[in-house]
């Protein structure tokens, strides 16, 4: 496997792709760079490298859309697949299946570089001169309760006992140059870690790293299970270790490749009102939230260096592409673990993870006997529902037969109009939903409670009751279609 070990590897393998451009004319941090970097998700055009920002030295640069949909045709998931050290021609099925095989790899411990081999190192800014100020710190949408300084960044924690080392994305805003506040709340793992440290009464230590191996972000963004370590899992990835480097303040270690690095603590008290901010539904919830401040005590970063930017909304962009593959891949393993044959799950990307699909293999009966579609369905359910971790993420589950494409848009939304009851056929579970999913009411988004419900949409078998296609696969001769396809380009 050929993994790029930095963000500037990565560009480089954007743009012999063709699926970089670089932005030389003079683009504000605000608003500007996102909106263009927006439009460009909405059009499928290729990531943006902003090479000249207003107001910040010379060679300080943004990235937008580092992992979003691909430009290049028949290569959808190219930026996520290359941030992995992937091939960009891999489908959403191949993907979800890689991440699946690897869940269950031994770590591979990362590997401490002395500082002077950590390009992170190679400015460091400590007192006065650490501050948010020298950095192009991006407004992302006009309604944001101000400058977000993480939209693509990792933050680096550890509980107080250092038993596991959380890396996660998580949303952080600028409130001035010496301090952030963001989003800290349960299921998110920096918050559980977070929790640990409010306990014994001490700000918790923390980094946030942007840039870096691609991987990085990519595995902050998937969720693997609590207590494991993203370092680890991606050097098992990559099947080599991760170089990182200390921290100047604390024990931390952060990627050695990572553009910029700000560290500092988080406060035991929430003081500072977050929010709000554009988010993945395609909406931006109005709402604010009392949240910890992370004070701004040291900045490392690279020459000339890379804040990569996020301005989720309406999809696709990377919070479909990364999270929503990584709640479907955890759903595959839970529901394979389970002994149960499925060919694959996925998260519609236009969907905005709301949905999640299950497809089946048509000899399903066969591998359980005396099963029907509605006993299927409710084991599907009930692992999704009370099994799988990333399963309550979604406020749908359609389980189909896999002659179904689910990352197919066109051959999705046919099954769904004709294969979906409009009353029948579907079991609610009750219980905890996120919060941010834009279909529930305001109550169950405030108590973090409501539905999630499986929908049967498995065809009868065939020879009881199942009717044929009329698509051209199916309802034509294999010599007909043949000869139709061998002609077709003369024809036009």
């Amino acid at each position: 496997m050929n993994h790029h070990k930095d963000l500037r590897e990565y560009i480089a393998a954007l743009e012999a792709i063709g699926d970089l451009t670089r932005v030389r004319r003079e683009v504000s941090w605000d608003l500007e760079a996102a909106a263009i970097t927006r439009l460009g998700c909405e059009r499928t055009a290729p990531a943006p490298l902003f090479e000249n920002v207003t107001g910040v030295e010379p060679g300080f640069r943004l990235l937008g859309a580092p992992a979003a949909l691909s430009s290049v045709p028949g290569k959808p998931l190219a930026r996520v697949a290359l941030s992995l050290g992937l091939s960009p021609e891999l489908t959403p099925a191949q993907l979800v299946d890689h991440l699946v095989e690897t869940r269950d790899l031994p770590p591979v411990p990362p590997r401490l570089v002395p500082r002077e081999q950590a390009p992170c190192k190679q400015n460091v800014l400590t007192g006065d001169d650490a501050t948010l100020d020298r950095f192009p710190v991006p407004r992302v949408h006009e309604q944001d309760g101000g400058r977000y300084a993480n939209t693509w960044g990792v933050l680096v924690a550890r509980t107080p006992d250092g038993r596991w080392t959380n890396w996660s994305i998580a949303r952080v805003m600028m409130v001035d140059g010496k301090h952030m506040t963001g989003m800290v709340t349960v299921p998110q793992h920096i918050a559980m870690v977070w929790q640990e440290w409010v306990e014994i009464g001490k700000p918790m230590p923390y980094a946030l790293v942007q840039g870096g191996d691609p991987a990085v972000p990519v595995v902050g963004g998937i969720s693997i299970p609590e207590g494991s370590d993203e370092a680890g899992y991606i050097g098992a990835l990559h099947g080599e270790p991760l170089d990182v480097v200390t921290c100047e303040l604390s024990d931390l270690q952060v990627p050695a490749s990572a553009e910029i690095v700000i560290e500092g603590h988080l406060s035991v008290e929430r003081t500072a009102v977050e929010g709000p901010f554009g988010e993945f539904a395609g909406y931006i919830p109005l709402e604010t939230s009392l949240q910890p401040v992370y004070t701004v005590e040291c900045i490392t970063h690279r020459d000339d260096p890379i804040w990569p930017i996020v301005p989720e909304g309406r999809p696709v962009d990377e919070f479909h592409t990364v999270t929503g593959t990584g709640i479907a891949a955890e759903v595959l393993h839970d529901l394979r673990a389970a002994g149960l044959p499925i060919t694959t799950a996925w998260s519609p990307l236009r969907a905005a993870t709301h949905w999640l699909v299950v497809t089946v293999p048509e000899n399903w009966r066969e591998l359980l006997p005396g099963v029907d579609s509605q006993e299927f369905t409710h084991r599907i359910g009930k692992v999704v529902n009370e099994e799988a971790r990333t399963g309550r993420l979604s406020s749908r589950i359609f389980v189909l037969d896999d002659d179904i494409d689910p990352a197919d848009d066109a051959d999705l939304l046919w099954a769904l109009a004709t294969r979906i009851h409009p009353t029948q056929r579907a079991e609610t579970w009750n219980g905890f939903i996120f919060p941010l999913l834009h279909c529930y009411l305001d109550s169950e988004r405030e108590s973090a409670t409501g539905p999630v419900v499986v929908h049967d949409g498995l065809e009868p078998a065939r020879g009881q009751g199942r009717m044929p296609q009329s698509s051209f696969a199916q309802a034509y001769p294999a010599h007909i279609r043949r000869r139709v396809l061998d002609r077709w380009e003369a024809d036009e």
